[in-house]
């Protein structure tokens, strides 16, 4: 008997069943970037950049400023019209399909802007008419906390509140992808974090979020996954933690040792990649459960580990190595 096929429509949903003896397939990733380039006159904006999204993700795409971010997510999302490569959104192009993506796709953009006279329920509303099947604005107020601030006027809110309009604009469409651009920026501390506690909202409510910041915290709280991007390349791709302990270093352990111990002892450990003396403290480096094996090692040499100090490598530390800079965040932490 012929084997049965199956019907993809171009949202993704199944017109026909699978049979049941046939293994489950993978899903197919929500978001498909190949080789995307674009260039404005001799400028290369972004080159060669390839990445996945998996539904339900938040992915993160990271990298100092002038590095291709928004480039690459204005050709994502339809904005501009790259110069060469593939883009797959929902199965859909971004270009050829852009009418049918207009629906699926919500967007905030780092430099966009709304009338300063036009309330918020008024913007809201505004937006909802652009849409077949919008979400209930009521609802999206509610979820954003903007209910109270629904009669003001754009010009009126707060840094913090106008971020939230942002994100409501971005959601009156009913979306099933949602692309932020740089949404934390020029927030205060407390802000910013209540604008992550909407996103994480949001996720759970179903959207796949590609979001863009150059705030490694941010992408350490908030992403599944994160894209470095630097001169226009993706230099790596991998869970925030999982970027951190390949890039960043490692682990780092700092001690006085009780008395003083073979170096040897120490670097023989699978878990232990490197060893500096600073001073009369010794500093390893390394992977796994280094603090257990440092300090077991020393046990059978007779000697104790004092003023231990572990510190994590952390997706900071992976951004300076790999691109040679220090983030928009931890430049701001050291101006303060």
């Amino acid at each position: 008997m012929a084997e049965d096929k199956v019907h993809v429509s171009a949202a993704g949903h199944n017109l026909a069943p699978q049979p049941t003896e046939r293994p489950t397939e993978i899903a197919r990733p929500i978001i498909e970037v190949a080789h995307l380039h674009k260039a404005y006159g001799a400028t290369v904006a972004v080159d060669d950049v390839s990445f996945t999204v998996q539904h339900g993700e938040i992915f993160g795409i990271l990298g100092p400023n002038g590095a291709g971010k928004t480039t690459t997510v204005e050709c994502l999302s339809g904005l501009r019209v790259p110069d060469g490569g593939t883009i797959g959104v929902l199965g859909l192009d971004p270009q050829r399909d852009r009418h049918a993506l207009r629906g699926l796709v919500g967007v905030q953009l780092q430099e966009g802007s709304m009338p300063p006279k036009l309330t918020v329920w008024e913007l809201i509303d505004l937006f909802a008419s652009f849409y077949g099947n919008p979400a209930d604005a009521g609802e999206l107020l509610d979820l954003l906390g903007l209910t109270a601030k629904r009669g003001a006027y754009y010009k009126r809110l707060s840094g913090g509140q106008k971020q939230r309009v942002s994100i409501a604009l971005a959601l009156i469409g009913n979306p099933k992808v949602a692309i932020l651009d740089e949404l934390t920026t020029g927030l205060d501390p407390q802000a910013r974090r209540e604008t992550w506690g909407l996103i994480e909202g949001v996720r759970d409510r179903g959207v796949t979020i590609v979001l863009v910041t150059h705030f490694m915290d941010e992408a350490e709280r908030l992403c599944d996954r994160v894209a470095l991007i630097d001169s226009g390349r993706v230099i790596a791709i991998d869970t925030p933690v999982g970027l951190a302990e390949r890039e960043g270093g490692g682990n780092h352990m700092r001690f006085h040792p009780s008395r003083p111990v073979d170096d040897a002892l120490l670097t023989a450990l699978p878990q232990v990649d490197q060893l500096e003396h600073q001073g009369d403290r010794i500093v390893v480096s390394g992977s796994g459960d280094l603090l257990n094996a440092v300090i077991s090692a020393l046990a059978t040499a007779d000697t104790e580990a004092k003023d231990v100090q572990l510190q994590s490598a952390t997706l900071e530390d992976a951004f300076v190595r790999l691109t040679g800079r220090r983030s928009e965040n931890s430049e701001q932490d050291g101006q303060r």
